[in-house]
């Protein structure tokens, strides 16, 4: 995915859209959807085709109207408001800022983000995204296929702790945790334990228990809120740049080429005048 130009009046836009969002958010109560929405536009990416990802397609009628995408509607349309503020910065930007906002107004870890990402026209075909009536291996095949690790997918399905399932959109109803606006370990805390509770424990969650693998990581997490913080912001950075090659990355990538052809260069002229005085 190419990064777009990103100057200073583009810093600043972002800046400013990032302190609307945190009103936006606060006064909606909407931080569990806009998690949603900036994980649902990027989960679609596909390592092997460099296809999908964070570009701002979910707000595609023919992306947003996927099952998995159920509800998203509400948090396109909220985005525009602060979109009509800011006309300049992209959708993929907006949407994967909306994310990282949602985490932090409601007492999550600060995720680094850089912005960059430019819009796409085209949507990825339905079925990329996890399907929670599903277990172990379907987690490991849809985040396996984005490049993402076991450690990633159990941080990341911490962004539980926020909101409810409403049957109209998935066909499951309730909350994963006591309180569904506050991001911390809760979810990780209630997981494993007796299935009497009212709490909500889809299939794909009651999979980190039961997979050695993952229940590793869900122990640590629910005794060590730091830790799940630490790597739910690095899990969460990883998926908001999945295909992204930020501006930076790209100015040192080209230094680096250029560095790399110039040694070439000196290497191959150094040899043949070696070669006429040997």
């Amino acid at each position: 995915m190419a990064a777009r130009a990103v100057d200073k009046n583009y810093l600043k836009g972002i800046e400013k859209a990032r302190r609307d969002l945190r009103a936006l958010i606060s006064s909606n109560n909407c931080a569990p959807i806009m998690l949603r929405l900036a994980w649902h536009d990027a989960g679609t990416y596909d390592a092997k085709t460099k296809t999908g990802g964070p570009n701002g397609s979910i707000r595609h009628d023919r992306e947003l109207s996927h099952s998995a995408n159920n509800g998203l509607k509400k948090a396109v349309e909220l985005c525009e408001q602060v979109k009509a503020r800011h006309p300049e910065i992209s959708y993929a930007d907006l949407y994967q800022l909306a994310g990282v906002v949602a985490v932090e107004v409601t007492g999550g870890p600060t995720i680094d983000f850089v912005p960059g990402r430019k819009d796409s026209t085209e949507s990825p075909e339905e079925g990329r995204l996890p399907d929670a009536k599903q277990g172990a291996k379907h987690l490991r095949d849809i985040f396996y296929r984005m490049g993402l690790s076991d450690k990633d997918i159990v941080a990341l399905s911490g962004g539980h702790t926020l909101g409810r399932a409403h049957p109209e959109r998935s066909g499951f109803e309730g909350a994963w945790t006591r309180d569904p606006l506050k991001f911390d370990n809760s979810y990780f805390k209630e997981l494993p334990k007796n299935e009497s509770s009212d709490l909500l424990k889809l299939p794909t969650d009651k999979a980190l228990v039961y997979d050695p693998k993952f229940r590793r990581y869900v122990e640590l997490y629910a005794k060590d809120e730091d830790a799940f913080f630490r790597d739910y912001a690095a899990s969460h950075k990883k998926l908001s740049e999945l295909g992204f090659i930020s501006p930076s990355r790209l100015a040192l990538k080209a230094t680096v080429s250029v560095v790399v052809a110039a040694a070439v260069a000196f290497l191959g002229y150094y040899y043949e005048i070696h070669r006429k005085f040997t």
